[in-house]
């Protein structure tokens, strides 16, 4: 009987002072902003077709003006 509690009071001590042996540090960084490039590809037939599509209303509005 003494050598259980003998051997569980060695366990506890070795328990606790193991948890006490443990630390822990955190390091903050500054953080480090970048500028941000951005490449937009348009579609030059899209436009073209606008164009077009555009260019046929205006002619058609300078005729009814013309008249």
């Amino acid at each position: 009987m003494v050598r259980k509690l003998f051997f569980m009071a060695l366990f506890l001590v070795v328990f606790i002072f193991a948890g006490c042996q443990s630390s822990h540090q955190v390091e903050v960084k500054p953080v480090e902003i970048k500028p941000i490039h951005i490449t937009i590809d348009i579609n030059i037939k899209v436009d073209k077709a606008l164009d077009d599509f555009f260019d046929d209303i205006d002619a058609a509005e300078d005729k009814i003006k013309d008249d």
